[in-house]
């Protein structure tokens, strides 16, 4: 009997398999686990960025603006799909947010929010618009987005809490993700154009939505 083969140094094969899996496992997970941490405590994040808005990326969500979390759509008697009035966060948003009723600059910003759901060409099923306001829209206006933005969501908003959570309480553009996550804010005189190459570059880069 040889000794040596109990002393040898080299690995069984069944501990190679070990280390190999391991290894598998590091190489997949490792960029996922170390991205989340990246966007959530925002460490190493480059400078020089591509955005138009103002990222966010702090963990903050709809709720943390004082929204509702129920939307609706702007008329109940349209002819809305199924889909869409059931399964809410399931899509990238454009989303309206006014600490009081829907005046001029908001209800330009809830144009401008559905013309880039209608710019995003084939992708549009990933995306929707909506607005969420503190102030029920005037009957006139109601009128319009009944007959206008059938597809727009609705959400009722905490003034105070908006104000608390907003600079200056102003009228903003955001895009939320399908989780509900607030990824970037916009001012009411926003470019579109603008916002509309931010979604279509998170769009390209997601895998959610």
């Amino acid at each position: 009997m040889n000794p040596s083969l109990y002393l040898s140094d080299t690995p069984s094969p069944r501990g190679r398999g070990r280390w190999q899996l391991l290894g598998l496992l590091a190489l997949v997970l490792g960029p996922m686990l170390l991205a989340s941490a990246m966007y959530r405590w925002q460490f190493w994040v480059p400078e020089g960025r591509s955005f138009h808005g103002e990222l966010l990326g702090d963990g903050r969500d709809r709720a943390a603006l004082g929204i509702a979390e129920a939307a609706t759509p702007a008329a109940a008697a349209a002819p809305v799909a199924a889909s869409e009035v059931d399964a809410p966060g399931d899509r990238w948003q454009v989303l309206v947010t006014s600490p009081d009723d829907c005046a001029e600059a908001c209800r330009r910003l809830v144009y401008l929010a559905r013309q880039i759901h209608i710019g995003l060409g084939r992708e549009a099923s990933r995306g929707e618009h909506a607005l969420a306001s503190a102030t029920a829209p005037t009957a006139d206006y109601r009128a319009t987005l009944a007959r206008d933005y059938p597809r727009l969501r609705r959400y009722d908003l905490d003034a105070g809490r908006y104000r608390g959570a907003v600079p200056g309480g102003e009228p903003a553009l955001w895009i939320v993700d399908p989780h509900g996550n607030l990824v970037l804010r916009y001012p009411a005189g926003v470019n579109g154009k603008a916002v509309l190459d931010d979604l279509r570059h998170l769009l390209k880069l997601s895998k959610i939505g």
